[in-house]
């Protein structure tokens, strides 16, 4: 343990360098555990600690587990996660993520300024390969059960693979109002892989409408797939204010000449069923010129 973080560091994708120290967690690379292998048949038994098989599934070679869809990682249960992640680890990763969700049962929540946990968090990607980290950062932060401080420590210093996990794992954890600074934080970045994972469960649960609204209006602007946005039918049904500003949206992109999204119209039917496509926007002129008087 090299001592308590420091200041937040920036959503940079992970480097082995745990980033509020700027040291790697193992001091000889040449010991560190080798990546998963994607596919490879390992051996099975049952986690110590929760009592779950690791079996691998049937149809695991042909079928996209949770545990590489980071799309379902905030729908999978836990019990069910680690089975699959499991499943698909080599056994010395799979090793090391025993004794991580181990280590955070039996020490959860805070310790001190920083936990054990947190390092086995933001080492996940180096020991179980990057296909599988952020499960692993999902089951070890669900072990833990850290409170809303400790997840803004994490949320805040993390990169942002850890800040995608944190949100992941707040429909598991459901710690009530108190996270939502996380998601208004992730909301307001233009992060598409933050975004998506913001928008889950917790956010459907958690985000008033006036929130809501301009979560799926970021989730528009930005490209990201609505198919991420948790409980899309049930908030956005009938939803009067949601239809005005798709409409508006749709006609601000129209006057500049930009495509209006499809699913930016699957949205307004269900805000307004009577809700017919918007105008297609009209082909860019080329070989003219511009307002400005240069060549457009």
């Amino acid at each position: 343990m090299t001592g308590p973080r420091v200041g937040p560091a920036a959503p940079t994708p992970n480097t082995g360098h745990h980033p509020p120290t700027g040291t790697r967690s193992d001091t000889d690379p040449r010991t560190a555990a080798p990546p998963a292998r994607d596919g490879a048949r390992t051996d099975t038994g049952t986690h110590p600690t929760t009592g779950t098989r690791t079996d691998p599934e049937p149809n695991a070679a042909t079928t996209p587990p949770p545990a590489t869809d980071s799309s379902l990682l905030a729908r999978t249960p836990p019990a069910d996660l680690i089975g699959h992640l499991t499943a698909r680890l080599d056994a010395t990763a799979r090793a090391w993520l025993h004794r991580a969700l181990d280590e955070a049962a039996d020490l959860p929540g805070t310790q001190g300024p920083f936990s054990a946990w947190e390092l086995r968090v933001a080492e996940a990607g180096r020991r179980c390969g990057a296909r599988y980290a952020d499960a692993a950062r999902v089951l070890v932060l669900h072990a833990a059960r850290p409170d809303p401080e400790a997840l803004a420590r994490v949320y805040h210093q993390g990169t942002a693979a850890e800040r995608r996990a944190v949100l992941y794992v707040l429909p598991h954890l459901d710690p009530g109002p108190q996270a939502l600074p996380l998601v208004e934080d992730a909301l307001r970045t233009n992060d598409t892989r933050l975004l998506a994972a913001a928008v889950g469960s917790y956010a459907a649960r958690h985000l008033d409408a006036h929130q809501w609204r301009h979560a799926v209006l970021k989730c528009l602007f930005t490209g990201v797939s609505v198919d991420a946005v948790a409980d899309l039918e049930r908030r956005a049904r009938d939803d009067a204010e949601l239809a005005r500003m798709l409409r508006d949206h749709a006609a601000e992109r129209t006057a500049a000449g930009r495509p209006v999204p499809a699913d930016l119209h699957r949205v307004l039917t269900l805000a307004d069923p009577t809700a017919t496509p918007p105008a297609p926007a009209a082909p860019a002129r080329s070989g003219g010129r511009g307002s400005d008087g240069k060549e457009s």
